[in-house]
């Protein structure tokens, strides 16, 4: 008797361990492979899926086809089917086009180089997005013709300083150094204390910077010990700067000397205060901290700072001085090339206008509030079964500023584990990972975040 095969039954499949020795091997595809290649849905029936054509909206068609087309091939090789493929893709999208991500900011240091420095404050978020479409970034409405580049901005830096002159606003601080060394010293000498040749973050030497503009150093005094003689013994017919560096992010202690800028005012020769850290005038907490008031007053020509530390505002470098010296920095070449953009010349007059920025407010704030805050976060994650105590934390306003200064603050203890969980969750949590445990120190936490930082930690113990 002949044996029929039913047509519609899969070809059989046979293995070396049950077939004859010389005959052929016959593999055959899974049953229902091929169908499900045929099921895969089209790339425009998934574009045109009111889900991801909203995505579209926010992402670009571009990333959002790139990645239909990478849950299509899971779905050909078989590890989604069909029908899930459009959820696949929506869960596979990132959040937004930048691939940057939000941290909560628990390290207990202010001002994070590696976070991005100050948060913006709400009225400067709200600046740069009415900025972002067009404006009078140049334009004086009244007559209709071209104005004063960020006139606004350098309105503001001048009431928040009244004993400057002029502005003037630059992407960074270091451009700021770079443009008044230019302008005021381009193939002459800058003289300036070999206690004050810094080394910053990333290897970035400012000796280095300031040699990159074509000047000449004529370094002074000792590493300790520097005085008023030292410059005026220096100063000669081809000095054409004196740069007086704040030494940022270290101390000097012991048997010390050095000159201020009223001794050195007097020589000459036009000074330039770096002080970096960006405070406007003296602040109780930050003593030995120089400000831009108390160095205009005592006779710095021009004076730069970082605006997006003590400041609290975006990324930018800021020159205040006499308006002399500030129109030949204006008018140099160089400057065009160094000038801040439309969004940050916006969320920094929100900065100095508005409501206290982020920074401040932490700066600002009663020590024993934080221990309480602290205290309230560990109660609610031990409620929920997680190993957690309160314990008081000294944390540093950091972002080269304020070097030996400690911030008394309160902080939360986890198990060590929890910190590289906090890193990869969403959002991230950077903690502070140290004697044997993950402490988040809410010192640059908004109070308003506490409740985010605790659902953070309780997401990734749900996970474990």
């Amino acid at each position: 008797m002949t044996a029929h095969r039913d047509p519609t039954a899969p070809e059989p499949t046979t293995t070396h361990g049950d077939r004859a020795a010389g005959a052929p091997t016959t593999t055959v595809a899974a049953p229902n492979a091929a169908g499900t290649r045929r099921r895969v849905p089209r790339t425009d029936v998934l574009l045109a899926d009111p889900a991801i054509a909203r995505r579209v909206a926010d992402l670009g068609r571009d990333l959002v086809k790139a990645t239909v087309t990478e849950m299509q091939q899971r779905c050909r090789d078989g590890a989604i089917a069909p029908e899930s493929v459009p959820a696949a893709v929506l869960d596979a999208l990132p959040p937004r086009a930048a691939t940057g991500r939000p941290v909560v900011n628990a390290t207990g240091v202010l001002l994070h180089t590696n976070l991005g420095r100050a948060p913006l404050s709400a009225a400067a978020r709200a600046a740069v997005a009415a900025s972002c479409g067009t404006g009078d970034l140049e334009l004086d409405l009244r007559t209709g013709r071209r104005g004063v580049r960020g006139a606004g901005t350098l309105a503001a830096l001048r009431a928040a300083v009244p004993v400057a002159q002029a502005a003037l606003v630059v992407n960074n601080n270091a451009a700021a150094v770079v443009l008044a060394a230019t302008a005021l010293a381009a193939g002459r000498e800058i003289v300036l204390s070999r206690g004050e040749l810094v080394q910053i973050g990333d290897g970035f030497r400012l000796p280095d910077l300031l040699a990159s503009t074509g000047a000449r150093l004529h370094e002074v005094g000792t590493t300790n010990w520097t005085s008023a003689e030292d410059y005026r013994a220096a100063v000669g017919p081809d000095a054409g700067l004196i740069v007086k560096l704040h030494r940022s992010n270290f101390t000097i202690s012991g048997f010390t000397a050095e000159a201020g800028i009223g001794e050195l005012a007097g020589l000459g020769v036009p000074v330039l205060a770096d002080l970096g850290s960006g405070l406007l005038v003296p602040h109780p907490l930050l003593p030995d901290e120089p400000d831009a008031t108390t160095a205009l007053r005592e006779g710095a020509d021009v004076v730069c700072f970082s605006a997006d530390k003590l400041l609290g505002g975006p990324q930018a470098g800021v020159l205040l001085g006499n308006a002399a010296t500030l129109d030949r920095l204006r008018r140099h070449p160089l400057y065009r090339a160094l000038r801040a953009d439309k969004m940050t010349l916006a969320a920094l007059e929100a900065t100095l206008r508005g409501p206290a920025p982020p920074v401040a407010a932490a700066l600002d704030a009663d020590p024993a509030d934080r221990m309480r805050r602290a205290t309230a976060l560990a109660h609610l994650l031990r409620a929920s079964g997680i190993e957690a105590a309160a314990e008081r934390s000294d944390g540093v306003v950091g972002g080269g500023s304020a070097p030996g200064v400690r911030l008394v603050s309160g902080a939360v203890r986890l198990p060590t584990r929890y910190g590289e969980l906090l890193r990869g969750g969403d959002p991230a949590v950077l903690g502070r990972v140290a004697d044997d445990g993950c402490l988040l120190d809410v010192l640059a936490v908004d109070p308003a975040d506490d409740r985010l930082l605790a659902d953070a930690v309780l997401a990734v113990a749900r996970c474990r």
